[in-house]
């Protein structure tokens, strides 16, 4: 390896030791409850990029032993109907978790449906009351995407007391509560966006950078402080000039790895450690039931 790369936070290892662990708890628990843990995924339309995911965190289910209760609805479903499906799961005591695959169509409102789902059952930790639990530092689910960038630091025993971590991207999905998990572990934080300005004067700073912006490899050497912990959580789909396709970071992964020191792929990174938070939410919310 050269001296001058940056180590990589190998997010699919961790991922794969977490949903090894998490399917030793579920045969543990299993036989007390009856039941295995059950996750149910609701997709509305024929998005393939939305489809591949779900395959994939249904793939991952089953690796853990999560029962998947996954509801596939036409493009024009209506509001309504959405609404009777979560308010039907809430209700069923075999599902522990309940996610709505997101985008969605735009008749659709996809706040009001996430609002309907029930807190302790809220999968991808996006229910305005497990946003407030963040906000107050209270136990309760996390929003996947930076609950795994936070446990992946964690993994790597990186220390975060006190460092400057820049996040850039305001999103509820993964900007708004990876700013809170981060000031949560005593960083002093910047939340930076498309209106920032002096913008690379704010990046060079961060010991730790954490780029969710969803724009094609924009972080680039120049931004990125020596030595800094850069995870990118951007995943863009880029068509090569021979027509094929490569997943890109919103990092300029090769240029910035000279430069940070230490740094996650894309893919490989942040994507599978999102999954692996999701299915952690899940056994969770069964553990719980099972403690009541």
């Amino acid at each position: 390896m050269d001296a001058k790369t940056a180590q990589i936070l190998d997010g699919k290892a961790l991922a794969t030791k977490i949903q090894s662990e998490l399917s030793d708890r579920v045969r543990a628990l299993q036989p007390q409850m009856g039941r295995p843990p059950g996750l149910a995924v609701l997709m509305v339309g024929d998005n393939p990029a939305s489809a591949a995911y779900v395959r994939n965190k249904e793939r991952a289910c089953a690796k853990v032993g999560i029962a998947s209760f996954g509801q596939h609805y036409p493009a024009n479903v209506t509001q309504a109907e959405l609404e009777l499906a979560i308010h039907a799961l809430n209700e069923d005591d075999r599902v522990d978790g309940i996610l709505v695959q997101l985008p969605l169509p735009e008749h659709l409102d996809a706040i009001s449906l996430l609002y309907q789902i029930s807190p302790d059952k809220d999968a991808d930790g996006l229910n305005p009351i497990n946003l407030g639990r963040l906000v107050r530092s209270e136990q309760g689910l996390r929003s996947c995407t930076p609950a795994g960038v936070m446990r992946l630091l964690q993994e790597y025993q990186i220390d975060l007391k006190g460092k400057n971590a820049v996040v850039l991207g305001r999103s509820i999905l993964v900007g708004k509560p990876m700013a809170l998990m981060l000031l949560e572990a005593d960083c002093t934080v910047t939340v930076a966006h498309s209106r920032t300005q002096n913008l690379e004067s704010i990046t060079s700073q961060a010991d730790i950078l954490v780029a969710a912006v969803g724009r094609t490899e924009m972080i680039t050497a120049n931004m990125v402080k020596p030595g800094a912990v850069v995870i990118d959580v951007g995943i863009n789909r880029v068509v090569n000039p021979d027509g094929t396709s490569r997943l890109a970071g919103d990092v300029d992964f090769d240029a910035v790895k000279t430069v940070a020191g230490l740094i996650t792929p894309v893919p490989g990174g942040i994507g599978p450690m999102t999954v692996a938070m999701l299915l952690e939410n899940t056994v969770s919310s069964y553990c719980k039931k099972q403690e009541s």
